[in-house]
């Protein structure tokens, strides 16, 4: 695959490193037509600090050190502190990467500015849609930067990880866990006029990795390979047990994010004004505002469906070419 300059991407992930954020980073990694600029913190499948730990060792992993890392809020908006929910402990391991250890160390640490500052600057200094942001977590270290930096509401790119609008939550009835970590943040970002593209478990949910992805990166005979391949059979392994059904693989859900951010023709939108309950037993539900029904102006697409084969096919090519990179540059 070849890409000019005048295709790439810049790409800020906003992470709280598990499982699929793994995936997610990897793709990135492994895309011509994407520059990732930074990878700003969050908190949720693990703890802030973490998930941080997690990216500087990955970007060791995949000899990337260039790349920097921001410390976002490590906690809800409405709250003083966050705890890691009992299931993404289940679902990511107590490190975030099923338990597996990442082959790589290294003494880098965080850079001193904060994730809403590097989000703000790095908004200002591209041109409108030549930055996307890729929150994957929470939404509090976004909505602190659009309440911290009006000027860049209206010039900000966000292709999120989270909600549903046409399937059941995966943390309850209505809710999806990212927009649960922080509901009232959530509802802040959707109020603005922020183009938005919200890809939910109403796509997520069709696009798999499968036990013959994985064997296809262990057969790599690579050390990046045999990670992400011990990591992600922990995912299938765990999500199969927890929801007893044969899936023949784990959701994408992150990395499909990642990937609309880069080529938004993977997906078919739906374009709307959403909102966020932030009350009573619909609490993290992402619905349609009745305010703002009969506005000219939609903010956020609601990705609807996905090209599911052009997707998954893509997304093999890039990890195996990116560890196989990594492996013969070592």
């Amino acid at each position: 695959m070849s890409a000019s300059n005048e295709t790439v991407r810049k790409i800020i992930l906003d992470l709280d490193t598990g499982i699929d954020d793994t995936l997610a980073l990897s793709y990135v990694l492994g895309s011509l037509d994407a520059e990732l600029i930074g990878i700003t913190g969050t908190y949720g499948n693990v703890v802030l600090d973490q998930g941080v730990d997690n990216d500087l060792r990955l970007l060791a992993m995949y000899g990337r050190e260039d790349i920097p890392v921001f410390k976002g809020i490590d906690h809800p908006s409405t709250a003083d502190s966050f705890s890691v929910p009992p299931d993404s402990e289940i679902f990511h391991g107590a490190n975030g990467t099923g338990n597996i250890e990442i082959p790589a160390q290294t003494d880098r640490q965080a850079s001193q500015q904060s994730s809403v500052d590097f989000i703000i600057d790095a908004v200002r200094r591209y041109p409108k849609g030549e930055l996307v942001v890729v929150p994957t977590g929470a939404l509090t270290t976004i909505a602190a930067a659009l309440e911290k930096a009006p000027d860049i509401v209206d010039r900000i790119s966000i292709v999120m990880m989270g909600g549903t609008l046409t399937q059941p939550g995966n943390v309850g009835p209505f809710a999806e866990a990212n927009i649960n970590q922080d509901p009232e943040a959530a509802n802040r970002v959707f109020a603005t006029t922020a183009d938005i593209t919200m890809v939910g478990l109403d796509v997520t949910t069709q696009a798999l990795m499968s036990r013959e992805d994985t064997e296809a990166l262990r057969a790599t005979g690579t050390s990046a390979g045999r990670f992400l391949a011990d990591m992600t059979d922990y995912y299938i392994d765990i999500s199969e047990k927890e929801s007893g059904v044969y899936l023949g693989g784990c959701n994408l859900h992150d990395p499909l994010a990642a990937a609309v951010a880069i080529d938004p023709s993977l997906i078919t939108t739906f374009a709307t004004n959403l909102m966020v309950e932030t009350e009573g037993p619909q609490r993290a539900r992402t619905i349609g505002d009745p305010s703002r029904l009969l506005d000219t102006v939609k903010n956020t697409k609601v990705a609807l469906s996905v090209d599911t084969e052009r997707f998954t096919r893509r997304f093999m090519d890039r990890l195996l070419t990116l560890v196989r990179k990594t492996e013969s540059e070592r």
